[in-house]
């Protein structure tokens, strides 16, 4: 029997746990119509408001878009920005690329913005001296911890990165001290995929967990014993 830690969780809510990180899903597609609840959003946004943030700063804000036309105003922004995106790949390549979905702009029933403020909290923040981008570091810790917590609660989140993010601040009104960091369309799904859809259309694997782990030097193999649950899996 393995030995037993004082504040470790009960082994089926550590179990529960690393199920919803294995089973989240970066959702494009098979959206349902149905309002997300305002209690189930919010224990969301909460969940994703208490992330981990250097010195505390907590430097994000969520922006919750439900209006159609402000949706519409960023889907044709993504529609311009794919078009370029597109020309970066030829061949089989930029044919497999036309074919991925990529947004859920319009599908779901609401988008989310999410942004840092680079200069919450003044100039100086503890941490945060030699690492000016540890503000952008913590919001995406935000934005993992709702992934997960929206994979928990049966609602699937797309991030849409093919965006001009100066035009979508010139649409929404957002300050100058604010970074957009993520777009997310948010919605129920039908069902989630069985591993990552880029994986499953041939675009890249997951990389195996022994390739991108070092010990003591760069490129020294670690020399851990054991294997990872998902580590001979595709997902």
């Amino acid at each position: 029997m393995p030995p037993h830690y004082p504040h470790e969780f009960p082994e089926d809510d550590r179990r529960a746990l690393y199920d919803v990180i294995y089973a989240r899903r970066d959702i494009r597609s098979q959206f349902r119509p149905d309002p997300i609840p305002d209690e189930v959003l919010w224990r969301i946004l909460d969940a994703a408001h208490h992330a981990g943030s250097v010195g505390f700063m907590q430097p994000w804000n969520f922006l919750v878009i439900r209006d159609r036309q402000v949706r519409q105003g960023v889907r044709e922004i993504f529609l311009r920005e794919n078009e370029r995106a597109a020309q970066r790949f030829t061949g089989e390549r930029g044919e497999l690329y036309r074919r991925l979905k990529l947004e859920g702009i319009l599908e779901t029933p609401l988008n989310l913005c999410v942004t840092c403020d680079r200069e919450r909290h003044g100039p100086e923040v503890l941490g945060r001296n030699s690492m000016r981008e540890t503000d952008l570091y913590s919001t995406c810790c935000a934005i993992q911890n709702l992934w997960l917590a929206a994979r928990a609660e049966g609602i699937g989140v797309g991030w849409v990165s093919i965006l001009d993010p100066e035009a979508v601040r010139e649409l929404l009104g957002i300050p100058d001290s604010h970074q957009m960091v993520a777009w997310l369309c948010m919605g129920y799904v039908e069902s989630f995929p069985a591993e990552p859809e880029l994986q499953s259309k041939g675009w890249l694997k997951r990389l195996p967990l022994r390739q991108v782990v070092f010990e003591d030097r760069w490129q020294q193999p670690a020399r851990m014993n054991g294997t990872a649950g998902k580590e001979n899996e595709s997902v």
